[in-house]
C-alpha cells in the first residue's frame, strides 16, 4: 500500500554558528540527518518536533519559523511505498549547553544516535544523507 509520511526536523544553531546534526545507526543503516522524526496521529508539525526533541535530546524546545518544506513527493529510503514530505523549523529556544554532543566517528558504528555540532560554514549537501536534508543543508550554508 502506498502511503504518505510527514517528517519534521529542527534546525538548532548555537552561539558560535554551528548546527546540530544527528549521526544514527538503525538496523544496519548509518546516516546523518537533522534532529527530528515522524508525525504521529493527532499532532501538528510543531507539536511533533517538540515531542521528537524531547525524545531524542531530552530537552524542551520552543519551535520557531518554518525554514523549508519540500513541495514534491520524495520516496523514502526505508519504505519503498512511502513518499515523504518534510518540514524544517528553526528552534528558537532550547538549552544549548545541555545538548550532549560528542566528537565521535562518522559514520556512527553503534546502534542509536549521537549528536554533533557542525560549523555552518562547513555544512554542505555531502554532510547529510537524505535528499531533502541535502537541499536544506545547501540553503543553510547560504545564511
Amino acid at each position: 500500500m502506498n502511503t504518505t509520511n510527514i517528517r519534521v526536523y529542527g534546525i538548532i544553531i548555537n552561539d558560535v554558528n554551528q548546527v546540530l546534526l544527528s549521526d544514527e545507526l538503525r538496523h544496519g543503516n548509518a546516516f546523518t540527518k537533522f534532529p527530528g522524526g515522524g508525525l504521529e496521529w493527532g499532532e501538528g508539525t510543531k507539536e511533533c518536533l517538540q515531542r521528537e526533541l524531547q525524545e531524542e535530546i531530552g530537552l524542551t524546545a520552543e519551535i520557531g519559523e518554518l525554514f523549508y518544506v519540500n513541495d514534491f513527493g520524495q520516496l523514502s529510503a526505508f519504505k519503498k511505498n512511502d513518499q515523504l514530505f518534510s518540514f524544517y523549523y528553526f528552534v528558537n529556544q532550547i538549552d544549548i549547553k545541555a545538548i550532549k554532543a560528542t566528537n565521535h566517528a562518522i559514520p556512527n558504528s553503534e546502534e542509536g544516535e549521537k549528536f554533533r555540532w557542525v560549523d555552518l560554514s562547513e555544512l554542505t549537501s555531502e554532510t547529510v544523507t537524505f535528499p531533502i536534508d541535502k537541499i536544506v543543508a545547501q540553503k543553510l550554508s547560504k545564511l
